[in-house]
């Protein structure tokens, strides 16, 4: 039947073994395979353990363990941090940073004991004090999946582009495309037609991904804007 990513994502959301299998059909199905190198050797997860003081979670390895040396599947715009770059911060293991620097991601230490623990996120706020930890995902592989998803329609512009919403637009994509079964993180959706994956950014930004060049051009003349990469 080949991969469909509406029909194949809803056993991944619940099962981190299926979501381990998801990334590697979605990779592959746009031309992005996963090889056995592309993992992080345990070694380098052992040593960040050590520097640590820390066992890190079973979701956390094998994650890495499956693309970790693949920044072209998580890190094209926010930075998934190496073994080496990982740190404990205001009681969290710190994992992901957001291109600017206004939010990190991270596992609260309380909750390292979990197979595949929740995540929270951290915004850079002017008032210190008022920084907390708020709930992202209910699962570190859910997170990974939301990782996966929305690192991809920020690849190389030959595939890639993106643009704002005006006013409705957000309304017009649930019109005119199939809704990924995602559950939206930060006011994100996720949207799909053949060849192309769409990410809403929350309503106000929309980004998109295509299968080819051609198929990317078809799809800015049927969305017409103000394309970054046009």
């Amino acid at each position: 039947m080949g991969f469909d990513i509406v029909r194949d994502l809803p056993p991944a959301l619940h099962d981190r073994a299926a979501a381990w299998t998801f990334i590697r059909e979605f990779a592959g199905s746009w031309g992005l395979p996963l090889a056995v190198e592309d993992g992080t050797p345990e070694a380098e997860l052992a040593e960040a353990e050590e520097r640590l003081g820390l066992r890190l979670p079973a979701a956390v390895r094998e994650a890495y363990a499956l693309f970790g040396r693949r920044p072209d599947l998580h890190s094209n715009l926010d930075s998934l941090l190496s073994p080496g770059e990982l740190a404990v911060e205001h009681g969290a293991l710190v994992f992901r940073e957001e291109n600017q620097g206004a939010a990190r991601w991270g596992v609260l230490l309380d909750d390292l004991g979990g197979d595949d623990p929740p995540v929270h996120v951290r915004a850079d706020l002017a008032d210190k004090y008022a920084e907390l930890w708020e709930p992202w995902t209910d699962r570190f592989s859910l997170a990974v999946l939301e990782i996966v998803l929305s690192e991809s329609t920020q690849g190389p512009e030959e595939l890639c582009d993106s643009r704002d919403l005006g006013a409705g637009e957000d309304d017009e994509l649930a019109r005119r495309f199939a809704l990924v079964p995602f559950p939206a993180e930060g006011g994100q959706n996720f949207y799909t037609a053949p060849g192309v994956l769409l990410s809403d950014g929350g309503g106000a930004w929309l980004s998109v991904r295509a299968r080819d060049p051609e198929t990317l051009a078809r799809f800015r003349a049927l969305l017409p804007g103000d394309w970054v990469n046009a």
